[in-house]
């Protein structure tokens, strides 16, 4: 039997583990200040001014949804504002530098959300071995 688009997406989301949700949603952000950069670089401002923007609205949404019963989410907070700062910074002087910046901040963070994703799902199998 096919199933239709609709029953296939509501599989796959009952399948996405709230760490896929994040690491999906930082591959977004990279994807939009890349689009971004590839405006600035072919001067077309327009193009560069969209996609700073999504990139901004995800950087905003990642901030909105901070746990704060954690210390590090001030840090992380601390750390997006930066970032919308650097990307703000790029598309009002149409500069690179700033946008490369938060870029690496971006990709630093989706590697470090994968590695504990790995790391946090190997544990419940490391401790049943363990314990048998």
């Amino acid at each position: 039997m096919m199933s239709s688009p609709y029953e296939k997406y509501r599989q796959s989301a009952v399948q996405t583990s709230p760490a896929q949700l994040l690491i999906m949603t930082y591959d977004g952000a990279i994807r939009f200040v890349k689009t971004a950069l590839e405006g600035l670089g072919s001067g077309d401002n327009e193009k560069a001014n969209l996609f700073f923007g999504k990139a901004q609205t995800i950087i905003a949404e990642l901030t909105t949804t901070l746990d704060r019963s954690y210390e590090v989410s001030e840090s992380l907070s601390a750390l997006y504002e930066y970032m919308n700062h650097l990307l703000i910074e790029s598309n009002i002087k149409k500069i690179k530098e700033p946008a490369e910046e938060a870029l690496g901040y971006l990709r630093d963070l989706k590697e470090t959300w994968i590695e504990a994703s790995k790391l946090a799902s190997a544990a419940p199998a490391a401790s049943i071995g363990s314990v048998v």
